[in-house]
C-alpha cells in the first residue's frame, strides 16, 4: 500500500517514479537529444540493464489496440510530439515490441514524429544461442533487415 501511494509517473517521461521527475530525466549526464520511446516502464528497465543507451525515454503507457479498446488518444503520444517539436530532439528511437499492436503503434507514432526529427527503430532478430532452423519467418526476415556491417 505504501509503495502504491509513493510511486507515480515522472512528469517528463511517464516512467514510474517516487519523485515528480525520475532519476533518468533528472540526470544531467544523459544525452538530451535522443529519446527512446517504449510501451511501458518494464521496457525502460530492460533497456537500462544493457547499459548501452544513454539518452532519455518516453513511456507511451501501452500500445494501440482497438480490440482492447485502446486508442491513440489514451496513450502518451501528444506529450511526445510536443517534446520532439519543441526541444530540438535529433533522434527518436522506437523500441516497441513487434506484435501486431506494437507494429501499429510504431507506424502511427513514427508518422507523427517524422516531420520533426530522425526516427529509427530497434532491430529485431535472433536471440543469442538461438538456432536458425527453429526461427520463424518473420524473425529471420527482421534479422536480415537489421543486419549491419562487420567491423
Amino acid at each position: 500500500m505504501e509503495a502504491k501511494q509513493q510511486v507515480g509517473l515522472c512528469q517528463k517521461c511517464f516512467h514510474l517514479s517516487a519523485t515528480p521527475v525520475c532519476d533518468i530525466c533528472s540526470n544531467e549526464n544523459r544525452d538530451r537529444e535522443t529519446i527512446c520511446v517504449v510501451a511501458d516502464s518494464r521496457d525502460v528497465i530492460a533497456i537500462e540493464k544493457t547499459r548501452e543507451y544513454n539518452g532519455l525515454y518516453h513511456v507511451l503507457g501501452g500500445v494501440i489496440s482497438p480490440m482492447d479498446g485502446i486508442s491513440p488518444e489514451q496513450l502518451n503520444i501528444q506529450p511526445l510530439i510536443q517534446k520532439v517539436a519543441q526541444k530540438g530532439i535529433k533522434e527518436v528511437i522506437l523500441a516497441i515490441n513487434p506484435s501486431v499492436e506494437g507494429e501499429t503503434t510504431t507506424l502511427y507514432v513514427g508518422q507523427l514524429i517524422k516531420p520533426f526529427t530522425k526516427v529509427t527503430r530497434i532491430a529485431f532478430g535472433l536471440p543469442m544461442g538461438g538456432d536458425l532452423e527453429y526461427a520463424d519467418d518473420v524473425t529471420l526476415a527482421r534479422a536480415l533487415e537489421g543486419r549491419r556491417e562487420l567491423v
